[in-house]
C-alpha cells in the first residue's frame, strides 16, 4: 500500500501545494524521516542525493515556521551554491503564496545586496558555510532564533574541507535547536559530528537505487542557448523516429502545449495527466496499447498506470528531481530482454542533475548535440530505402510495371526510379525542415564544465570529479551522431 503526505502528518495546505507541483506519494526518506521531524526528533539520514531528501526536511520546517516571527528560524547548510541554489528554489516551491521568507546565500553573489535581504527579514536561510560565516562575522546573519539546522550531503562538507566552518556554525546557534543530517556516507569525522551537535537523533537509511538495466541505451541531448526545449524535441524525434514512446514532462501545462504542438505538425501524439477524467485516461491507454497513439506526453502523476510492452522509448523533455524517479521512468522500456532507449533533454543548469543520475545509475550518458537539418534529411532518405526494399519484396509491385515500360521509351529508368522516390520523399518530409536553420552548428556553443578546486570557502566550484573520473576530467563527454 502506498503511503501519502497526508498520513505523515502534514497539513491539508500543504498537500495541496504539493499536488499543484507534481507531488503526490512520498519516496521511501520522506516516508521515514518527515513523522520523525514533526515530531520534534533530531535525524540522520544516509541518502544518496536524488532520493527525495530535499523535500523530507524541507516539508517538516515548514510545517512548523512561525509565520509571525521574521527573524531566521531555519539554517540549511549545503556544500556548493548549485545546491544551495536548487533547495531554496525547491522550498519555495513547496510554500506556494505563503509569506515564508527563503534565501539562498553563497559567494560570487553581491554580499551587500544578501545583507539587504536579510536586513528586510528572512526566516530560512540556505547557504554554503564560507558565506555563512562571512556573515556570521559581520553581524548582518543572526542565528539566536534558529529552531532548525540542517545539514545537506554532509560528506561533500567535509571532502571540501568545511567541517570546521559547520562545527563553528552549528556552536553559533541555540543549543535546544531540532538539527537534521543528510550523508551518503558517514565517515569517523561525520560520525563525531553526529555525537557533538546532534541529540539522540533517529537514523534513516534509503538504499541506493538499482542501477538502470544494461539493455536500455541512455542518451542526453544538449538543448543549444537560447533554444526552447520544445524546439529541440522536434529534430530529436525525426532523428530516433521512436515506434511507441512516454515523453514526461513536470507539469499539466507543459503537456498540454506539447501535445498540441506535436499533433500541429502532424505527429501522433496525445496527453494523460492529472485533468483527465478516469474514463479519458483509460481511453487513452487503450488506443496506445493498440499503437493507434505513438507518443503519449505524461506527468509522472498520471504515467504510473502507462505500463506498455511495447514501448521502445522513454523521453526526459523535463528531468525528474528524484534520481529513483528516473530509474523508474526508463525502466518502462527495455522489458523482458527488449532493447530500449532513454533520451533525455539537457540545459545547462541541468548538468548537476545529469551527474547525480550517472552516479546513482553507474552507467554514463551518451552525450550529443541536436540533430542539424543535414542529419534530418539524411535519415530520411535511410527509412525511405528501407520502406523500398520492403515493396520491392511485396506483390503490389506488378501493378506498376506497365507505367515504367510506356516511361522508359522516353526517359531512362534510373531517372524514373529516381523521380519516384522524389515524390515519396517530399510526401514524408517534414514540413518544418522548410522553415528550420541550415545549421546549428553555431547554436553548439556549450561551454565545457569549470573545474574548481575542493578548498573554495564559498562552495564555488561547478563540478566535483570525486568518485567519478580518474585524473580530474571533467565528466560531461560529446560525441557527434553522423
Amino acid at each position: 500500500m502506498n503511503l501519502s503526505f497526508e498520513s505523515l502528518g502534514l497539513s491539508e495546505s500543504r498537500i495541496q501545494q504539493l499536488e499543484k507541483i507534481g507531488f503526490t506519494t512520498p519516496t521511501n526518506i520522506q516516508v521515514q524521516a518527515i513523522p520523525q521531524l514533526l515530531a520534534g526528533r533530531d535525524v540522520v539520514g544516509k541518502s544518496q542525493t536524488g532520493t527525495g531528501k530535499t523535500a523530507a526536511f524541507s516539508l517538516p520546517i515548514l510545517e512548523q515556521l512561525d509565520p509571525q516571527n521574521k527573524a531566521v528560524q531555519a539554517l540549511i547548510l549545503t556544500p556548493t551554491r548549485e545546491l544551495a541554489v536548487q533547495v531554496s528554489q525547491a522550498m519555495k516551491s513547496f510554500v506556494g503564496r505563503n509569506e515564508s521568507r527563503i534565501l539562498a546565500i553563497y559567494g560570487g553573489q553581491s554580499i551587500d545586496r544578501q545583507i539587504q535581504q536579510l536586513n528586510r527579514g528572512i526566516q530560512i536561510v540556505v547557504g554554503t558555510p564560507g558565506r555563512v560565516i562571512d556573515l556570521l562575522e559581520r553581524g548582518n546573519l543572526k542565528l539566536d532564533q534558529v529552531k532548525f539546522a540542517v545539514l545537506d550531503e554532509a560528506d561533500e562538507m567535509l571532502s571540501m574541507g568545511f567541517i570546521d566552518d559547520v562545527e563553528k556554525i552549528l556552536a553559533s546557534a541555540p543549543k535546544g535547536r531540532q538539527t537534521a543530517l543528510f550523508s551518503a556516507t558517514m565517515p569517523s569525522a561525520i560520525q563525531m559530528l553526529i555525537g557533538k551537535f546532534l541529540n539522540s537523533p533517529v537514523t534513516v537509511t534509503v538504499d541506493q537505487p538499482k542501477a538502470a538495466p544494461a539493455k536500455i541505451s541512455q542518451v542526453a541531448y544538449l538543448v543549444p542557448r537560447h533554444w526552447t526545449k520544445a524546439r529541440a524535441l522536434q529534430p530529436i524525434l525525426e532523428l530516433e523516429d521512436p515506434e511507441s514512446a512516454i515523453i514526461f514532462v513536470k507539469t499539466r501545462k507543459t503537456a498540454a502545449d506539447l501535445t498540441s504542438q506535436l499533433q500541429a505538425s502532424g505527429y501522433s501524439a496525445d496527453e494523460y495527466h492529472g485533468d483527465l477524467t478516469q474514463q479519458a485516461r483509460e481511453r487513452l491507454l487503450s488506443r496506445f496499447r493498440n499503437k493507434q497513439v505513438r507518443w503519449v506526453i505524461a506527468t509522472d502523476i498520471a504515467a504510473r498506470g502507462l505500463d506498455v510492452d511495447h514501448l521502445t522509448h522513454v523521453i526526459n523533455y523535463d528531468l525528474p528531481d528524484s534520481v529513483e524517479t528516473y530509474v523508474h521512468r526508463i525502466g518502462r522500456t527495455g522489458r523482458a530482454g527488449k532493447e530500449g532507449t532513454a533520451i533525455s533533454l539537457i540545459q545547462p543548469f541541468d548538468r548537476r542533475k545529469q551527474q547525480q543520475i550517472e552516479r546513482h545509475v553507474r552507467q554514463s550518458l551518451k552525450v550529443t548535440y541536436v540533430p542539424t537539418k543535414a542529419q534530418i534529411e539524411a535519415r530520411q532518405i535511410e527509412k525511405l530505402q528501407e520502406q523500398l526494399r520492403e515493396v520491392l519484396a511485396g506483390e503490389r509491385l506488378a501493378s506498376f510495371l506497365p507505367i515504367v515500360r510506356e516511361l522508359s521509351e522516353e526517359y531512362d529508368a534510373h531517372a524514373i526510379a529516381a523521380a519516384a522516390l522524389q515524390m515519396a520523399y517530399d510526401k514524408t518530409r517534414p514540413a518544418w525542415l522548410d522553415l528550420a536553420e541550415d545549421d546549428v552548428e553555431e547554436k553548439r556553443s556549450t561551454p565545457k564544465p569549470r573545474l574548481a578546486k575542493r578548498g573554495d570557502r564559498n562552495g564555488e566550484r561547478e563540478f566535483s570529479t570525486s568518485d567519478k573520473h580518474p585524473a580530474g576530467k571533467p565528466k560531461l563527454r560529446t560525441a557527434r551522431e553522423n
